[in-house]
């Protein structure tokens, strides 16, 4: 069974690939995930705020003694602990390039536009075969407009772009007003790919000491419907790469994604749950489902059901939009009929349209 594929221009043995999270801190970890049979890996993200502690430390430090310096500049509060400062980051990136021979992903995790995306030219240089540019901001000035924020996120990435050679993947979230024109703008400014989607971690609020607390929710397979979506939609209209992340668990989530148009499909939650070895697990099963339904490859089943080949998108979407609401309706129906008989009371019938 042939399960390659190509990933940014970079041919790949299959589409299962890694992405960044905290298995990826150690390094050790790079050769148990190639073993298991990640075709890449997305290196854990270097924060745009790590950057710039670095850069005051060393301010502070040649300029200690002195009477005063900027106190405009940019801090991390002290509660923050990052775990792999920027060299030690870059440290990493070389020693995977020296004990596997899969493509190493490097990550950069920012919001603004700044002096900080330099930094990706240290990445190429440390070795990285591709940057994913994962690009979390959460609009806080009401007084900000669409316009300035999707202007925000072209000039980080075109910064990014004038700083490196190797190809760009973003990862950004799915809350624009028009989606597919923002994916236009991004392949018009230079990237090479598109990770769909970013996950937005909302805090939760503690009420026995009254504050806001981190709380991480793994993903579940509910989660894929929307990137599954945007994958259909964009497939053969953007000139980019697609890899699709949140909610991939099984083997059959990797076929779906695929189907619909993905390149890569990117695993964190189900690697965090069940263990690096269950890679090869997925793949196994991948295999499986590819041969019991007759195809001979990976790229003969990609794309097989996205949108590329319908005249109208919207139409298409709106129309499974309003089976699955009216379906949903009949199927509520029937269950109340069977549970409650002509004559009885029934307490609640929820409206779906």
């Amino acid at each position: 069974m042939n399960l390659s594929t190509n990933y940014l221009g970079i041919p790949l043995r299959t589409p299962l690939v890694p992405s960044a999270s905290p298995l990826t801190e150690n390094p050790d970890n790079i050769k148990r995930l190639e073993d298991a049979g990640a075709s890449a890996i997305v290196f854990h993200s270097l924060f745009e705020e790590q950057v710039r502690m670095e850069r005051f430390e060393r301010f502070k430090h040649f300029t200690e003694g002195a009477e005063s310096y900027p106190e405009a500049l940019s801090y991390i509060p002290e509660t923050v602990d990052f775990k792999v400062g920027p060299d030690l980051y870059l440290e990493h990136i070389a020693r995977a390039k020296t004990q596997v021979q899969i493509p190493i992903i490097g990550s950069l995790n920012g919001s603004t536009p700044g002096g900080w995306t330099r930094y990706a030219q240290q990445i190429q240089q440390a070795g990285a075969d591709a940057l994913e540019l994962n690009i979390y901001s959460i609009p806080t000035d009401f007084e900000q407009t669409a316009h300035e924020i999707e202007h925000s996120y072209l000039t980080i990435l075109r910064e990014v772009k004038s700083a490196v050679t190797i190809p760009v993947a973003v990862k950004l979230g799915p809350f624009f007003t028009n989606f597919g024109r923002m994916a236009k703008c991004l392949e018009g400014a230079g990237a090479d790919g598109l990770v769909l989607f970013n996950r937005f971690y909302q805090p939760d609020v503690d009420t026995e000491s009254m504050e806001m607390t981190p709380h991480l929710l793994l993903s579940t397979p509910m989660a894929m419907r929307l990137p599954l979506t945007w994958m259909g939609l964009l497939k053969g209209r953007v000139n980019m790469s697609l890899a699709a992340t949140s909610g991939i668990h099984r083997a059959t989530d990797v076929v779906k994604m695929l189907l619909v148009g993905a390149d890569v499909t990117m695993l964190c939650s189900v690697l965090l749950r069940r263990g690096i070895s269950h890679l090869s697990v997925i793949e196994k099963e991948l295999t499986e489902w590819l041969e019991q339904h007759e195809y001979e490859s990976v790229e003969q089943l990609k794309g097989s059901l996205s949108q590329k080949k319908c005249p109208d998108p919207s139409a298409f979407v709106r129309s499974l939009y309003i089976y699955t609401v009216t379906s949903a309706s009949e199927s509520y129906a029937r269950n109340s009929r069977r549970k409650n008989p002509v004559g009885s009371e029934v307490p609640y019938s929820p409206t779906f349209l």
